[in-house]
């Protein structure tokens, strides 16, 4: 799938790693829909890029309706989801007092994390399915976000950790299903990066982290995410995989 021209949707995409991809496809000539609950960074970041901004929630069924119609409309296509909005909220299951966790809690991460994921999913392949094939008989590219969490969670990412547990195990289904419709379906799994939250702590805290990765030691950098978002979205054989982004960092339990 060729960036140049494409029509893409980036959820997330006013800040961190949405935002890092929203630039390089801009660069690379796509054309670019910046979905996110924050409307006026949306605007501020699709303006930057010569693209659309949508603001509203990725787990929302008519926000998600609006982020595609934008995008035909504006571009005459969609061939291109990234989905990166997400939130990490942490909270152990019982806590230091002895009560357990909110209910309410645990079903928003799940409801931004994987729910918002999928809704994304589904209503973007229903509009790429439609489309005339280009080479190989492509019609669209997805890229979900999961996390190193989705495998090695730690004490109190029980929410966020079966949020992307679940994206992980949603992509190859979806790269089966949607196969015989010319779209391909990837994940990411990054580690810890240098997004606008880790940057708020302080120097020490990040070499902390920092020291923790094998090699190399260090955070990192939104641009090597959508560096990896853009090979996936290229190489026309790379279809239902799951990449860990992370310098080979596997998280200890706390």
């Amino acid at each position: 799938m060729k960036l140049e021209g494409a029509g893409a949707i980036v959820t997330g995409g006013a800040s961190g790693l949405g935002r890092a991809v929203v630039e390089l496809f801009a660069k690379a000539g796509a054309k670019v829909v910046v979905f996110d609950l924050n409307a006026e960074a949306a605007a501020k970041a699709a303006q930057e890029a010569g693209g659309v901004a949508v603001a509203g929630d990725v787990a929302n069924e008519e926000d998600a309706d609006r982020a595609v119609d934008a995008a035909i409309e504006s571009f005459g296509n969609l061939r291109i989801l990234v989905n990166c909005a997400g939130v990490g909220t942490p909270g152990r299951i019982v806590n230091r007092d002895g009560n357990p966790q909110p209910l309410a809690d645990f079903e928003k991460v799940i409801r931004v994390n994987l729910i918002g994921t999928f809704n994304m999913l589904r209503v973007a392949s229903a509009r790429m399915a439609a489309q005339e094939p280009l080479e190989d008989n492509e019609r669209g590219v997805i890229v979900n976000t999961a996390s190193v969490a989705a495998f090695d969670g730690q004490i109190g990412q029980a929410a966020y950790a079966a949020s992307k547990g679940g994206i992980v195990s949603l992509g190859l289904p979806a790269a089966r299903e949607l196969a015989r419709s010319g779209i391909r379906v990837n994940t990411i799994a990054p580690g810890i990066f240098l997004t606008p939250l880790l940057q708020s702590l302080s120097e020490e805290v990040q070499q902390s982290l920092a020291a923790a990765i094998p090699f190399p030691s260090r955070l990192g950098k939104p641009s090597e995410f959508a560096e990896l978002v853009r090979f996936m979205v290229e190489n026309s054989y790379m279809n239902g995989e799951v990449v860990r982004l992370d310098g080979a960092i596997r998280m200890a339990p706390k």
